[in-house]
């Protein structure tokens, strides 16, 4: 199929002026031919190798070098193979998911499961629902050192092994060169090594082996995808007016709603596309979240009246053509009246999804250097992962970690002072370490909207370990607006990771545990909240607070 670009509109309101000024200079300093030059100082006065050396995803659409190995594995790996696992936290799974949720298995093809989960239940719901000896797990890390990547592999090379003679056949590695997860490949006999460009960081990586090698695994054509993404990489070119640039376009916007003060940027997907809103969360909070500021991505929140909403949003509404639903022309038209700021993308066809994807990616790189940040670090997560090893030491964590418990008498009262503290301009954050799509998913998606028609903030829902590699750095790097909600459980039976001396549940605990201490480190606002007895009444009492 010949690509065949988004359709945009804008409807800024007062942000018209602002986006056009910054546009206009953009264009007086050559900004669309120094980024493709990959001129740092558009991002630092400094040449810091973080952003030199993590500029490669601009070339990403015209590499094809790949491809042709990439479909030939695909092809030849069909043959015993029923279910394709990932196991990857952040940059490595973001990609993979967005392409199963939204496409689907080609028929004659496995189907893929993303797990990026530690929590026992979630690695034992995966374990139970597959053949191992018919499974082809992608290892997925870029540095090739993630905790939960490895831990993860260990548990599931196990299983293999009780069922084949050689379980290297049924692993495929995804890391850059040099990796340790390379050697460890290398030395167990993986049926494959794919290996990932250093200059792309891992929110970046969706058109490298990361993305591709999953997607093709489903039957995916990723010549297209990668056709698309090229179409709009041409329209985003050095020698194309910034005014007529798409992605510079929306960076600015992106940029200068933060500036003006809406810094919440909510995704309103189309069911088609839904899965697309967690991908550009990544993106969004990874790389904008630090130096005391950033733009919050707002996704999954349900669609509500045009009063709910505060005025530090701005919105981009993203649809496939006829998949729009019929009730967003009335709240878009409320929306217009109260002054919200949006943006419409209307994907002519599934595959235009590569050429939004490399749109948003040179968006917020491009609204990073008008906030002054170097969108391709990530400063803070480093932190969570420090407290987190320490917390599973047999030293512990200095200072305590404090809670209430769903059973708690006190409960309503710590949750009342909690809700005390949300002011207008916030965000609220429910950090559940818990399984994903678990019994509490329902009622923990209900707090959402509820929440949010409440206090007239923005409300995101994030798994752990899951979010500390999505929008963690947003959390306790960005402005300090987050008022964050931990839950936590005891999950049992546990299960013990092999060649480790823990098991995924102290894994979890001390994830939550050093993210806790690490946002409270920071003077972040947050309530833990320990889940007694079965989760989903806990949840629900929990839920019943709130709302009462």
């Amino acid at each position: 199929m010949m690509p065949d670009l988004p359709m945009h509109s804008f409807a800024l309101g007062s942000l018209t002026n602002r986006v056009h000024d910054r546009l206009a200079a953009w264009d007086e300093q050559n900004y669309a031919v120094r980024m493709w030059d990959r001129d740092h100082t558009l991002w630092s006065a400094e040449e810091i190798p973080d952003l030199t050396n993590r500029l490669g995803w601009l070339r990403l659409p015209y590499d094809t070098d790949q491809v042709p190995a990439i479909r030939a594995f695909a092809e030849e790996a069909r043959a015993g193979t029923d279910r394709v696992v990932l196991l990857g936290m952040g940059g490595s799974s973001m990609a993979p998911e967005v392409f199963a949720k939204t496409f689907g298995s080609t028929p004659g093809h496995p189907s893929l499961t993303v797990l990026d989960s530690t929590h026992p239940e979630a690695v034992r719901a995966v374990s139970a629902g597959i053949d191992p000896g018919r499974t082809l797990f992608l290892v997925a890390s870029k540095s090739g050192g993630t905790i939960e990547t490895l831990s993860l592999f260990r548990y599931f090379w196990g299983e293999v092994s009780s069922v084949h003679d050689h379980p290297g056949e049924r692993f495929v590695a995804l890391t850059d060169p040099g990796s340790g997860l390379e050697a460890l490949a290398r030395e167990r006999r993986f049926r494959r090594i794919f290996a990932t460009p250093p200059d792309v960081g891992g929110r970046y990586s969706a058109l490298t082996p990361f993305g591709l090698v999953p997607a093709a695994l489903i039957g995916m054509d990723i010549e297209s995808l990668q056709a698309n993404a090229a179409a709009m990489a041409d329209e985003c070119g050095p020698d194309r007016p910034v005014v007529a640039s798409p992605g510079l376009r929306l960076g600015a916007v992106m940029g200068e709603s933060a500036l003006a003060g809406r810094d919440k940027l909510t995704y309103i997907c189309s069911p088609a596309v839904t899965a697309f809103g967690a991908w550009v969360e990544q993106l969004v909070a990874e790389s904008t979240g630090k130096n005391g500021t950033g733009i919050v991505p707002v996704a999954g929140e349900p669609l509500g009246d045009p009063e709910s909403y505060g005025q530090d949003r701005l919105f981009v509404f993203m649809a496939l053509q006829g998949d729009e639903p019929p009730a967003w022309e009335e709240i878009r038209d409320g929306l217009r009246r109260r002054g919200h700021p949006m943006v419409g993308i209307t994907l002519r066809h599934i595959d235009g999804l590569g050429a939004e994807m490399f749109r948003s990616e040179m968006a917020v790189a491009s609204a990073g250097s008008i906030l002054g940040i170097n969108p391709f670090d990530q400063p803070d997560v480093q932190v969570a992962k420090d407290l987190a090893r320490r917390a599973m030491s047999p030293e512990g964590l200095e200072g305590s970690v404090q809670e209430t418990s769903s059973d708690s008498p006190r409960l309503a009262a710590a949750l009342g002072a909690w809700a005390a503290m949300i002011e207008p301009g916030d965000y609220v954050g429910i950090h559940a370490y818990l399984p994903m799509g678990g019994p509490a998913a329902p009622v923990l998606e209900s707090l959402v909207p509820l929440l949010r028609d409440r206090y007239r903030v923005p409300v995101t829902l994030g798994y752990g370990p899951r979010f500390l590699h999505s929008t963690g750095q947003l959390h306790k790097g960005g402005a300090n607006t987050g008022v964050f909600l931990q839950l936590v459980d005891s999950p049992g039976p546990d299960i013990d990771v092999p060649e480790a001396d823990f098991s995924f549940g102290e894994l979890l605990e001390g994830q939550a545990a050093g993210d806790y201490q690490a946002l409270t480190g920071r003077d972040r606002r947050v309530l833990r909240v320990r889940l007694t007895g079965d989760t989903r009444s806990a949840v629900e009492t929990v839920a019943g607070l709130l709302g009462g």
